[in-house]
């Protein structure tokens, strides 16, 4: 398997696709660098996303958070149809008040390492109005229809933060998880700048190397080694946009040799740290 490439360019503050397809296909593991919502409308689709497999129900909301490494799978026994709403960390920032920032429902889903939300009843009903009028306002051209477009993904925003920061009822049908797993994933994302090598975790997580690398590629579909590259660049991307200098990021996310990571760099992103800056 290769690595997950980043797909879409977000260049506005957000944009939504309604997308149906009567034919399913293969997508690969994949990222972006915005945030992105998810909500099916038909067919039956799983999604993985960093080691979980969520079976998606009609009218279920998957948070995926940037950078996360996911992809669907899709049945293609029936059309799958979708509300997929790509969203400008920016525009979310500017939007945001203090102490109420729009993307906490992403934050909040990553800690909690569960990306979905299931809906039901009133709950439901609401979000299918705001829904249909964001995007009827997105294709009028009517006096006031950009801003009563900004106005209601915002107003989707605060839904969603309101229904994830409460503790959402989960049917124990809806994901598939290995806990030991999840163990492991967790302690990648927080000790990136550590020594991660298959031996070291095996011995910390007392597996033998051979059934935590079968295994490990089994859930996630990456190697271990292509799993930790991945995430120490895309965490040293997020480190050198923010005004980190090259080295010292490339340092903080656990390369040893700065030569290793421009490498590396250049092989994910296609261009030099300074130019992605």
């Amino acid at each position: 398997m290769t690595e997950a490439g980043k797909r879409g360019y977000l260049k506005e503050d957000f944009r939504l696709f309604h997308l149906k397809d009567s034919r399913a296909q293969k997508v690969d593991y994949h990222y972006h660098e915005f945030d992105k919502l998810i909500l099916l409308l038909g067919g039956k689709t799983a999604y993985l996303v960093e080691g979980v497999t969520y079976f998606l129900q009609p009218w279920d909301i998957l948070l995926v958070q940037h950078n996360l490494i996911h992809r669907p799978v899709i049945d293609p026994s029936e059309p799958y149809e979708r509300v997929v709403i790509w969203l400008g960390r920016d525009w979310m920032a500017a939007r945001s008040d203090p102490g109420e920032a729009l993307d906490t429902c992403f934050d909040a889903t990553r800690r909690r390492g569960f990306h979905l939300l299931r809906t039901e009843g009133e709950q439901r009903l609401q979000y299918m109005r705001t829904l249909q009028r964001l995007e009827e306002a997105l294709h009028s051209t009517e006096f006031g229809a950009v801003r009563l477009a900004d106005s209601l993904c915002q107003q989707l925003l605060i839904e969603v933060n309101r229904d994830v920061l409460r503790d959402p009822k989960v049917e124990p049908d809806c994901c598939r998880v290995d806990p030991k797993v999840e163990e492991i994933l967790r302690y990648i994302a927080a000790h990136l700048e550590e020594n991660l090598t298959v031996e070291a975790l095996a011995g910390r997580f007392y597996l033998s190397r051979y059934y935590l690398m079968h295994r490990f590629k089994d859930v996630t579909g990456y190697t271990v080694h292509q799993y930790i590259s991945q995430k120490r660049l895309l965490r040293a991307g997020e480190l050198i946009r923010s005004g980190t200098p090259v080295m010292k990021a490339a340092e903080q996310v656990g390369f040893s040799e700065y030569s290793t990571f421009l490498r590396a760099f250049r092989n994910t992103f296609h261009m030099n740290p300074r130019d992605f800056r």
